[in-house]
């Protein structure tokens, strides 16, 4: 199965999705995420999980030097992602995907991207960044939701 673009994320200059395995395994299924072999894969500085209630909407940040590498093992999350690159060739587009079971892939996201996220699913979301870098708040630039203009409402 092909990922559930929405606004094509792959038209973001250095994004990009990596389908995932998931083992079928009595009493539980084994989902992979990232290894080292991976595309997308460039060193280990942090591995964490964020929830995501159903509805809210976490936005906007920006990291300067993290690499995202974004799962979503549990529940369903719609990402936003926004360039504003000016040296970019994608400069000025948004691209939204929503990753799920269903649409088990990795999104990868270079720095210098704005990225928000809401919770698509009936419950409680989990995601997990593997970045290539500790956390940092000094790395990072927030703005308000409504500071990136977009259309949160889901089609």
């Amino acid at each position: 199965m092909g990922p559930f673009l929405i606004n094509d994320i792959l038209n973001i200059e250095g994004v990009f999705l990596t389908s995932l395995k998931m083992i079928d395994v009595p009493g539980g299924d084994v989902l992979h995420a990232i290894k080292e072999s991976d595309n997308g894969y460039s060193g280990f500085g942090e591995a964490y999980f964020s929830t995501v209630r159903s509805g809210a909407i976490k936005a906007w940040k920006l990291h300067n030097k993290m690499i995202l590498n974004l799962v979503v093992p549990v529940g369903s999350i719609r990402f936003v992602i926004y360039d504003s690159r000016e040296d970019s060739k994608s400069s000025g587009r948004f691209g939204e995907v929503i990753l799920s079971r269903k649409n088990y892939c990795r999104l990868t996201i270079p720095p210098l991207i704005w990225i928000g996220f809401q919770g698509v699913d009936a419950n409680e979301s989990v995601l997990l960044n593997v970045a290539n870098i500790p956390h940092d708040p000094d790395e990072e630039n927030r703005k308000s939701l409504g500071s990136i203009k977009y259309d949160w409402e889901l089609i």
